[in-house]
């Protein structure tokens, strides 16, 4: 009978409870989702920043590290970067000559405050530099990369390193013709030495992007007990450019 049919009433009832049903769900879904980890500024001056970022692998890290400015500047000292060649290249000129990724002027600036960014960093997050300067032929210099401390290995990833560029965001790299592709700056190779110390290499970076990404796994406790100190970073101390 017709005592049996829903009327309008209950079968608008029926969807207020299943749409409330639903709203409650996507609440606790987003209740229970990570939150976005917010930059952090641990440095800023000019050009040049260092701060606390998200960090897309955050459950491998190892956070809040402790590494002293001195263990820093230790291990960035004996990190090296050379023009990536190809074969052609490398059969006409030879292998491009290694040079320090860090002057120590630079060092100065970073361990002190990757220390400190480490110390305060949560395994969510990672720490960002990113070093500029105007150079005397007018353009922009700049080496940036980030850090972070999983168990026993020290990943430092470098995206740009004493790569000039006109001031400003660097327009340069983006092909003229598609100015919506970017070209990417000259491609270098990266390594930590003693190369014993360097448990991986990995390279890559962002479809589209104008930096590459060179990532070094350093197995830092092992090195720091067998590399000479980086002098001048002691508390109190610094070291002249």
């Amino acid at each position: 009978m017709n005592s049996a049919t829903p009327t309008t009433s209950q079968r608008n009832t029926w969807a207020m409870k299943g749409l409330l049903f639903f709203a409650g769900l996507t609440i606790l879904a987003g209740c229970a989702t990570q939150p976005v980890s917010v930059p952090k500024a641990i440095y800023e001056s000019g050009l040049n920043t260092i701060r606390l970022e998200g960090d897309p692998d955050s459950s491998v890290n190892s956070h809040p590290a402790t590494l002293t400015a001195t263990e820093i500047g230790t291990l960035l000292r004996n990190v090296r970067v050379w023009e990536r060649r190809n074969a052609i290249h490398r059969l006409l000129s030879g292998q491009a000559d290694r040079t320090r990724a860090f002057r120590d002027e630079e060092i100065v600036l970073l361990a002190p405050h990757l220390s400190m960014g480490l110390a305060q960093a949560t395994a969510a997050q990672r720490v960002h530099f990113r070093l500029s300067h105007a150079t005397d032929q007018g353009e922009e210099e700049t080496t940036a990369g980030w850090l972070s401390v999983r168990g026993n290995i020290l990943v430092l990833a470098l995206n740009e390193v004493h790569d000039r560029h006109s001031p400003g965001p660097d327009i340069s790299k983006y092909d003229r013709q598609m100015p919506n592709v970017p070209e990417r700056s000259a491609a270098f190779d990266a390594a930590f030495e003693p190369e014993e110390y360097l448990a991986k290499v990995s390279s890559g970076g962002r479809l589209f992007a104008p930096d590459q990404q060179e990532e070094l796994h350093i197995r830092f406790r092992e090195a720091l007990a067998a590399l000479p100190v980086y002098p001048g970073l002691e508390q109190g101390r610094q070291l002249r450019p």
